[in-house]
């Protein structure tokens, strides 16, 4: 339970189906924001509440030793590399569906429940849950059948209204409770100053492909491909908009074009590596057409996948725009996520 409407829900529905339900609180970030605020203490008040109220014992634990070592060094070693990782991917393989799950069954539990919007079924896949707006299948793409068959999803069925609805009929005092956004870890807080420092920024010039240069970024870990926000380039040549494309991390230069149109944003295929499977890997050497998001929110996009090894090349059915290295390309086939990699280049 995080503290959440979701979550709560998720509770309180187990409950009500008879369920022997047990809350459990986890702590996977020990620092407070740059206002000295501690937002897990807020979150574990929540829980509290909503345990009370719904009837069920809770217990907090504490797994921040485990994401310091699982999730974060890599999220810096991403940084570091020039990549634009997805940590809440990591957090759900090695925090909830790892450190979690085995605490779920040590303590004598036969499932361990989350609010994500997903569903499954008997034969262990992963299937979009009902909410199209909320389908959280791409954050799940790296669990195994296994663990998707220790678990249940009670709201994955249900649209984020009717979670709402669900707990302001029950009282519950997070019913209207905001999302929550960002990085998992990091939260609302400022994104560039929790960064610096773990990273050390190296500024350097933004140049167009052609190498002239055009402005001046802040560190190339602070930009990711595609964006437009943030660059300070004004009054270039026909006056539109700059956009991020790619990374040079050996001469430090952001490179950057200008037009949202312009053909560099768009990619025709990428190769995505540790590939990893639900269930069923895909063949191997043999091209097969499925649909894929290279990023979360991202409608379906058609691709042909071609696994060699743990290594997809993804030939795009359109070029796809601002495909980023460190982001997930996750594969669906209907209503089923099959999997998916790491993408590592657009080339």
């Amino acid at each position: 339970m995080s503290g959440g409407v979701d979550s709560s829900v998720s509770a309180l529905l187990l409950k009500e189906q008879g369920f022997d339900v047990v809350g459990v609180f986890m702590k996977n970030w020990e620092e407070k924001d740059e206002n000295g605020v501690c937002t897990s203490e807020t979150d574990w008040s929540d829980v509290r509440n909503v345990c009370d109220l719904i009837g069920i014992p809770y217990y907090s634990v504490n797994f921040a030793k485990e994401y310091w070592d699982r999730v974060f060094s890599l999220f810096l070693s991403e940084y570091r590399a020039g990549r634009t990782p997805n940590p809440d991917v990591l957090c759900n393989r090695e925090i909830k569906f790892r450190a979690f799950l085995d605490f779920a069954m040590q303590l004598g539990a036969d499932r361990m429940a989350t609010g994500h919007f997903v569903q499954t079924d008997e034969e262990g896949h992963l299937l979009r849950g009902s909410d199209t707006n909320k389908d959280q299948s791409y954050f799940l793409y790296m669990l195994k059948d296994h663990q998707l068959k220790k678990a249940v999803f009670p709201v994955g069925n249900m649209t984020k209204q009717q979670v709402r609805e669900k707990a302001r009929e029950a009282g519950l005092p997070v019913s209207e409770k905001k999302d929550s956004t960002g990085v998992c870890f990091i939260g609302e807080r400022n994104f560039k100053k929790f960064l610096s420092a773990y990273l050390p920024a190296q500024p350097g010039d933004m140049v167009t492909p052609e190498g002239e240069v055009v402005g001046h970024h802040d560190g190339l870990m602070y930009y990711t491909l595609g964006q437009r926000r943030g660059l300070g380039i004004g009054g270039r040549g026909d006056g539109r908009s700059f956009f991020v494309i790619d990374k040079d991390l050996k001469n430090n230069r952001l490179i950057v074009v200008q037009g949202e149109d312009h053909p560099r944003l768009y990619r025709p295929c990428a190769v995505a590596e540790q590939a990893t499977f639900v269930k069923e890997e895909l063949p191997e050497n043999t091209p097969v057409h499925l649909t894929c998001k290279v990023r979360y929110r991202q409608a379906d996009q058609g691709v042909t996948v071609t696994r060699k090894g743990d290594v997809l090349q993804l030939d795009f059915d359109v070029p796809q725009r601002a495909v980023t290295p460190g982001q997930s390309a996750v594969l669906y086939d209907g209503e089923k996520c099959l999997g998916g990699g790491i993408i590592r280049s657009f080339d």
